[in-house]
């Protein structure tokens, strides 16, 4: 089922009314982010330039999300976690934004469809695993080929599993395989895993872990259900092979989506956003939560957790910030700021 983009609540938004809170990003921490700011009666605007839902709304079955024992299929979780999050007044708006900059107090979110204003931002907008660019990867997503072995590796039990990549991630979640599925084949494009040395005596240990090196995957094969193996050529030989797998985890890297915000807030080396434990960033009024910060655990659980830590703490800022008869000065000077820009 798609999810609707759109407008929603109250009278839409406005390009010249100042939120409270926009949160950029619409997956499973930018909703849960809005839904406990609406909850807080915050007037609260969600951004999102794709589907509602993020990355649950491409899953198939979640099985590792609380409150569903039998599991639950991820575009309907990302259905209910719109409209929770809508019925309690969360506004939303279909586009992308391109930009965020401060003016005084106030804080502008750019988007191709203009400016929109607010006392705080909750930056939510995730990022994408890179993806080997072959035929048959988009078509057996979720349906064999992954990106998370915690979510999908109890569905490979007992089977033959490839693990693409050499760095902590790869075989980090390699190693998480092992302990069910019948054999890992760790497929590598170099003839050394830049994992750590830790990790790599952890792998190189591991009776059902072995590894096929200088090698890259030309294709992903399978039937009208599943993935059956996959195509593979030596780098240095150019010599081709088949290898029977049922299940392709991919682990080439992940880029952060904070372009967005530029130098403004603190990233480290590879662009994740630092954030404390209240999720708030260096710059006063800006919060990010889900895969975008540093250290997230990239699980539906754990983003969720983020949203409501976000979604409280931009409450607990614009309450202690914008006390009575301090808000008309703070947007007095955004009004004059942006005149003068113009």
């Amino acid at each position: 089922m798609a999810l609707h983009l759109g407008v929603t609540g109250g009278q839409g938004p406005e390009s010249d009314r100042i939120y409270d809170v926009i949160i950029v990003g619409g997956g499973a921490a930018g909703l849960t982010a809005g839904l406990y700011a609406s909850r807080a009666k915050m007037d609260a605007l969600l951004l999102e330039k794709s589907v509602w839902g993020g990355q649950i709304a491409f899953t198939g079955l979640v099985e590792n999300y609380p409150g569903f024992p039998d599991g639950a299929m991820g575009p309907d979780l990302a259905i209910w976690m719109y409209e929770q999050a809508t019925k309690q007044g969360l506004q939303t708006l279909s586009t992308e934004v391109t930009g965020i900059e401060l003016r005084g107090q106030i804080r502008v979110v750019q988007t191709i469809d203009g400016d929109f204003l607010a006392k705080a931002v909750v930056v939510a907008s995730g990022g994408e695993h890179r993806k080997l660019g072959v035929p048959g990867e988009e078509e057996y997503a979720a349906r064999g080929v992954s990106n998370c072995a915690v979510c999908d590796g109890a569905f490979f039990r007992g089977e033959i599993v490839a693990v693409i990549g050499g760095g902590d991630a790869a075989i980090d979640e390699g190693l998480y395989l092992t302990r069910l599925a019948k054999q890992v084949l760790v497929i590598h494009r170099r003839d050394q895993l830049r994992a750590s040395p830790v990790l790599q005596e952890r792998a190189f240990a591991t009776p059902n872990m072995s590894f096929i090196w200088n090698s890259v995957v030309e294709e992903v094969l399978g039937d009208t259900n599943q993935v059956t193996g996959i195509r593979v050529r030596n780098v240095k030989t150019n010599e081709p092979s088949v290898l029977d797998v049922t299940g392709v985890f991919i682990y080439i890297g992940f880029d952060p989506a904070a372009a967005i915000l530029g130098d403004l807030v603190e990233q480290d080396e590879h662009e994740y956003i630092r954030v404390s434990d209240l999720m708030a960033t260096n710059v006063p009024g800006i919060f990010a939560a889900g895969d975008i910060r540093v250290n997230s655990l990239r699980q539906l659980v754990s983003a969720a957790g983020d949203g409501c830590v976000a979604g409280l703490s931009a409450y607990k800022y614009v309450t202690e910030e914008f006390k009575d008869g301090e808000e008309g000065a703070a947007v007095a000077a955004t009004r004059s700021a942006s005149s003068a820009a113009q």
